[in-house]
């Protein structure tokens, strides 16, 4: 279990369960930065649009090829995708916001033409109806 540190100086610091420290930087309105190997941020929240390289490879060892449904493109030719909220709208650069799609179905998920809905894991694209 990790630990966390607070005080001025050696002498005094408290020892913090990785929780309780998780839980005042929340309380205190810090957003905290959660690392992978060779501490590599994977959570970015809003402080970036764009997917870092090691939330990409994160995505590349988790999705392994495109996410959209029936598409077996590889990940390395795969583009990160905030499938959540957009970052535009407030979304976060977070590893679970992010799917890799290729990049037919990432133009596609851009697309209004188009909706996506996440089944079984995977993306399933569906035509919009036009309205007027």
């Amino acid at each position: 279990m990790g630990a966390a540190g607070i005080g001025a100086g050696l002498e005094g610091t408290e020892r913090l369960s990785a929780t309780d420290a998780l839980r005042l930087a929340c309380t205190a309105g810090i957003v905290p930065v959660v690392l992978g190997g060779r501490a590599q941020p994977l959570h970015l929240g809003r402080a970036r649009r764009l997917f870092s390289p090691a939330q990409r490879l994160a995505m590349a060892v988790r999705d392994g090829t495109c996410r959209a449904e029936g598409c077996d493109i590889p990940a390395d030719w795969c583009e990160a995708h905030h499938a959540g909220r957009p970052w535009g709208h407030d979304g976060l650069t977070d590893l679970e916001d992010g799917v890799l799609l290729c990049s037919f179905h990432h133009h596609r998920a851009h697309d209004p033409d188009h909706a996506a809905a996440l089944h079984a894991g995977r993306l399933r694209f569906s035509r919009q109806a036009r309205v007027g």
